[in-house]
């Protein structure tokens, strides 16, 4: 499902336009962005938890040449699944 499939059903099951399903997708994407910037966690009940997760800096091994290299610490976001995307895949 790419994002006009996306935009179509949402304003299907919402009684929306569009247009406006279309505002919501990218006013909830642009939310969660901001919130992750601030460091905040973004929790919607049953679907899962946005975050920003630290890694420290480690060393590497180039897999052509087998040298070791420094990999500087850097951020992540991470996505852990809720309560209904769990029951999924009891199913």
């Amino acid at each position: 499902m790419n994002k006009a499939e996306l935009t179509g059903q949402i304003a299907e099951t919402a009684g929306l336009t569009q247009y406006k399903a279309n505002k919501v997708i990218d006013s909830f994407a642009s939310t969660v962005i901001s919130e992750l910037k601030k460091g905040n966690r973004v929790t919607i009940k049953d679907f899962g938890t946005f975050s920003v997760t630290k890694r420290a800096a480690r060393n590497g091994r180039n897999p052509k040449t087998g040298a070791t290299l420094k990999i500087k610490a850097s951020k992540s976001i991470k996505f852990s699944t809720g309560k209904e995307f769990m029951a999924i895949l009891s199913e």
